[in-house]
C-alpha cells in the first residue's frame, strides 16, 4: 500500500472542499422542487466562483421561458438527468412584429441567451419551436469558456448563434436547416451528430480575420432527415469564415461540392477545409478548388489545447462540477 504524502493528502483536501462547495438549486415543473422557474433560479443567486459554482438541477419537464444569464452571472451550471426528457424552448421567430409595428429581426429570437463567461450545460435540450417560419435561434452564446455535454439543439433556421468567445460541444445533436450554426465564435465540436432537416447549409462561421480558428468538427457525423435531402457543409457569413471538419461520418445528404461561396467572389480567403471525411457524402475531387483537404500532419496539428486554449490555457472538462475548469 503507498503512503499518501502531505502534498497527496493536501490535493484531495483542497478537491473535495472545491466539490463540495456548491450553490446547487432544484427546478421542477410540477412544483415539487423551490424552484417552477428555471430564470426564477437563476436569478435567485447573482454571481458563481471558480471556488464556489452554482449548479441547477433541472428536472425532467417541458420548460417555455425566455432564459437569459448575465454578464455576472459567471461559473453557473445549468444540469438535467436526460436531455430527451428536459427541454428549455420557446417560440418567437424574426417574422414577428413588435409593439411599434417593426419585425423583431434575428437576434430577438434566442430562447436561451448566455451572456456570462464560464457557463457549463448538461443532459439538456435548448429549442426554438418556431419552425419553419425564418430565423429563429434556439441558443445565443456570447460568454467566454462555455461547454455543453450531451445536450440537444433543436430549430429550423438559425438554430445556434455561437457570437463570440470560445466554446465546447461534447456528444450533442444539432438539428437545423439553414445555416444552422453560425457566428463568429471559435467552437471544437467533439462526437456531435449534425442532422439536416432541409436542403441548406450547416455552419454560416463569421470567423473574424485575425481568428486562427473558428469551427472544428471532430469525429462528428452528418445525416439528414430525409433520403432526398441535401446540404452544403458551409457557406461564408463572413469572408474569412473557417471551419474544418475532421475524421467526420457524412452521409449522402452532403452535396457533392461541400461548400458555398455564398454568391461572393472573395471565396478564396474563406478557410474551409476536411480531413478524413467519410461515407457517401465525402467527395473530396468535387470539392471547389477554394476549399483544402488537409494532409495528416495538418490535420494533427489541429488539437483541443491549440483551439481553444487561449492565452489562459483553457481546458474544457468532461465530468467535474466545477464548469469549465482550467
Amino acid at each position: 500500500m503507498k503512503t499518501i504524502t502531505a502534498s497527496l493528502l493536501a490535493t484531495l483536501i483542497f478537491t473535495g472542499a472545491q466539490l463540495s462547495a456548491q450553490t446547487r438549486l432544484e427546478v421542477a415543473a410540477d412544483g415539487s422542487a423551490k424552484f417552477k422557474s428555471v430564470q426564477e433560479a437563476i436569478m435567485s443567486v447573482p454571481i458563481g466562483s471558480r471556488t464556489n459554482p452554482v449548479v441547477i438541477h433541472i428536472k425532467p419537464g417541458v420548460y417555455k421561458e425566455l432564459l437569459y444569464i448575465q454578464r455576472e452571472k459567471r461559473f453557473f451550471k445549468l444540469l438535467g438527468d436526460d436531455a430527451a426528457t428536459t427541454v428549455l424552448t420557446f417560440d418567437l421567430h424574426a417574422n414577428l412584429t413588435n409593439f411599434d409595428g417593426k419585425t423583431i429581426g434575428t437576434f430577438r429570437t434566442p430562447s436561451t441567451t448566455i451572456d456570462a463567461d464560464d457557463f457549463t450545460a448538461e443532459n439538456l435540450t435548448f429549442e426554438n419551436s418556431a419552425g419553419p417560419r425564418g430565423q429563429a435561434l434556439a441558443i445565443r452564446v456570447d460568454g467566454d469558456r462555455a461547454a455543453f455535454h450531451h445536450c440537444r439543439f433543436l430549430g429550423w433556421q438559425d438554430t445556434m448563434f455561437i457570437n463570440r468567445g470560445r466554446q465546447y460541444f461534447e456528444d450533442c445533436y444539432i438539428a437545423g436547416h439553414v445555416d444552422f450554426i453560425f457566428g463568429g465564435a471559435t467552437a471544437w465540436f467533439e462526437k456531435c451528430h449534425i442532422h439536416c432537416l432541409g436542403d441548406g447549409y450547416i455552419a454560416a462561421a463569421s470567423t473574424p480575420y485575425d481568428a486562427s480558428f473558428g469551427y472544428v468538427f471532430s469525429n462528428c457525423t452528418i445525416t439528414g432527415e430525409k433520403p432526398e435531402t441535401r446540404s452544403f457543409l458551409g457557406r461564408p457569413w463572413r469572408i474569412y469564415a473557417a471551419t474544418v471538419f475532421l475524421n467526420t461520418e457524412m452521409s449522402e445528404v452532403v452535396r457533392p461540392e461541400g461548400w458555398n461561396n455564398w454568391g461572393k467572389a472573395e471565396a478564396g480567403k474563406t478557410r474551409y477545409a476536411e480531413f478524413g471525411s467519410t461515407g457517401s457524402g465525402a467527395n473530396p475531387k468535387s470539392r471547389p478548388a477554394w476549399s483544402k483537404q488537409l494532409t495528416k500532419r495538418q490535420a494533427k496539428a489541429i488539437t483541443l489545447k491549440k483551439v481553444l486554449g487561449g492565452a489562459d490555457g483553457w481546458k474544457p472538462g468532461t465530468n467535474g462540477l466545477v464548469p469549465c475548469a482550467r
